[in-house]
């Protein structure tokens, strides 16, 4: 990646950002996103712009917690074994925890299921100054229970409201919702995960092959996996329908972790670097207290050397005088 004073952080991550970005314009086919695109990069110039990206990642963090005005959104969908949670773990590395939320959804309690499918969502949205990621989101409610049709009986709608056109009307619902965010300072970041069902194959034998890792295998994940075609059909419909300029769908070549870390980590940066972050400036009556207290401090300072140099000249008294 080559680098001039004059480029801006934005324009040298372009080239990892732009060719994965939709925003509504255009027609968009799924087929037409290779899952095993590096970029032109080898695995060590992949982990160089990582880590820069982490140490870009943390300042911008830092000046958007002090700035207190703005919060990112970053949402992560794909099939099982995409990489989420990995991909989560490196690219936020350095980030300081008390600025930044993961949120996990996974299938609807009983609580959840008394609400619209959208509040358990809003409820763990980002305050002003943080970070939220939401490893899987509301779309799941456009995706599994489209794939099995039968979850939507346990979400207590009214018979009546349940027509053929409730994903369109979900994903009017969900634009909407991400517009007003956008709106009100919430800056959202979405990506999909674009595995090969190859891959995934190769994924889950890993995962059967290190005990370390057979937690993370369920024989649900092989009965998804036979609905491949299904998820890959509903998951094109979900970009086509809510991408917009004010929240773009990112579709990451996932074959090839570190390439998809790289593709998430600088659409992150970037991102963040348009928000023009800045740390906020003392006004002239924080300045004068500032004085006052250095004042305070350095008198502080000067009075316990004074005692400590007064200890040091007094004379001993011999013992038993």
């Amino acid at each position: 990646m080559s680098k001039t004073s004059s480029q801006s952080i934005s324009d040298q991550l372009k080239p990892f950002v732009a060719p994965f970005r939709f925003d509504g314009a255009g027609a968009f086919h799924l087929r037409s996103h290779q899952t095993n695109a590096k970029g032109g990069l080898d695995r060590d110039m992949a982990e160089k712009i990582l880590e820069a990206n982490r140490k870009r990642l943390s300042d911008f963090q830092e000046r958007l917690y002090a700035q207190d005005r703005w919060s990112l959104l970053v949402i992560f969908q794909g099939m099982d074994a995409g990489g989420k949670d990995s991909a989560i773990k490196s690219i936020f590395e350095g980030v300081n925890p008390q600025g930044c939320e993961v949120t996990s959804f996974r299938q609807p309690t009983s609580t959840e299921l008394d609400h619209d499918f959208m509040w358990r969502a809003m409820i763990a949205l980002p305050e002003r100054g943080r970070i939220g990621i939401f490893n899987r989101s509301y779309y799941e409610e456009c995706l599994v229970t489209r794939v099995h049709p039968e979850l939507l009986g346990q979400e207590k709608i009214p018979h009546r409201l349940i027509t053929r056109n409730i994903w369109r009307e979900r994903f009017a619902d969900i634009t909407a919702i991400e517009r007003y965010l956008a709106r009100n300072g919430t800056v959202i970041l979405k990506f999909f995960l674009n595995v090969s069902k190859g891959e995934q194959r190769e994924r889950f034998l890993d995962r059967l092959d290190q005990p370390a890792k057979n937690w993370k295998f369920s024989m649900n994940d092989i009965s998804e996996r036979a609905l491949w075609p299904r998820y890959m059909a509903v998951y094109q419909d979900i970009v086509r329908h809510t991408s917009t300029a004010l929240a773009p769908w990112y579709v990451v070549p996932a074959d090839h972790k570190w390439f998809a870390r790289v593709v998430i980590g600088s659409a992150i940066v970037s991102a963040l670097e348009a928000l023009d972050l800045h740390f906020p400036r003392a006004g002239k009556a924080s300045l004068q207290e500032f004085r006052q207290v250095r004042t305070a401090l350095e008198r502080e300072g000067k009075g316990r050397r004074r005692k400590k140099a007064g200890a040091r000249a007094a004379p001993k008294v011999p013992a038993g005088k």
